[in-house]
């Protein structure tokens, strides 16, 4: 049994199934998928994507994108869709509860062999144990009661930087943006959001959050998606899969044992801008 992980689907169906369907991934009848998150939303099939991973069961592993959390909130009628949504069909689809209870108990971080699966990053002052220790209270509380009023909170720029000290929605919200927004921090962990170039544009003052000296996930493997002007970037202690997809680049999955690559190449359905 292999374990593939796959880089950010962004509602690109007809390029998954041309993944799935590559015989190194199709020939193994119990191999198993890690999903980066990013599920939805830009691409043309945002409904058959989600039904799709949510089709093989216990064989999948989806952590949450910022772009899974916004169906979620647009859901909760607290976000307004944007103009490059394509998340209604979801929102109509007759089984959309049944949907948006799955979304609600995906996790934000998940580890197993060696690898640490998140959407965007991971502060350089956390380790993978405290990672997923901070990821499992926001899964708590978007499963929970009050994830519509978490949802309401979640937004916002600041804190910036994380704090052992911090306490309710600052507290969730700091978790949320390093686990599913951030590309470039400080030496000491300030997060910056707006820039979204590669890795050598970065601010002044700032690095790619895996470029911070000592970071304390440097001996375990962080396997991540949200950066699609990173691409694929490959080195100890790092897999970004993030190849842009939406953008008319590939979807790219690694197989965990050696990171053998398969990749597709995809239709082009966004232009950025």
């Amino acid at each position: 049994m292999s374990i593939w992980m796959i880089g950010d689907l962004q509602g690109c169906c007809e390029s998954l199934d041309a993944l799935l369907a590559r015989p190194e991934i199709a020939g193994d009848a119990e191999a198993r998928f890690w999903f980066a998150g990013d599920l939805v939303n830009r691409g043309p099939a945002s409904l058959a994507t989600i039904r799709r991973v949510m089709a093989l069961g216990e064989r999948a592993v989806a952590v949450l994108g910022n772009h899974d959390l916004h169906l979620l909130a647009v859901a909760a009628g607290l976000r307004r869709p944007g103009k490059s949504d394509t998340i209604q069909e979801i929102l109509d689809a007759p089984d959309a509860a049944e949907i948006l209870d799955w979304l609600r108990h995906r996790p934000l971080a998940h580890f197993q062999l060696g690898h640490l699966l998140v959407h965007a990053g991971v502060l350089p002052g956390w380790t993978a144990a405290q990672t997923l220790a901070l990821a499992g209270e926001v899964e708590a509380t978007l499963r929970g009661p009050d994830w519509q009023a978490f949802l309401a909170q979640m937004y916002g720029n600041t804190p910036a930087a994380w704090d052992d000290g911090l306490e309710g929605a600052d507290r969730l919200r700091v978790i949320v943006n390093a686990l599913t927004r951030m590309r470039f921090c400080t030496a000491d962990g300030t997060m910056e959001f707006a820039a979204k170039d590669g890795a050598k544009h970065a601010p002044e003052g700032f690095m790619p959050w895996f470029d911070v000296p000592d970071r304390a996930t440097e001996s375990v493997t962080v396997v991540f998606g949200h950066w699609s002007t990173l691409g694929l970037l490959e080195r100890p202690g790092l897999l970004a899969l993030d190849t842009g997809c939406v953008w008319g680049g590939q979807l790219t999955a690694a197989r965990l044992e050696d990171h053998k690559l398969v990749q597709v190449s995809c239709r082009q359905y966004r232009v950025p801008g």
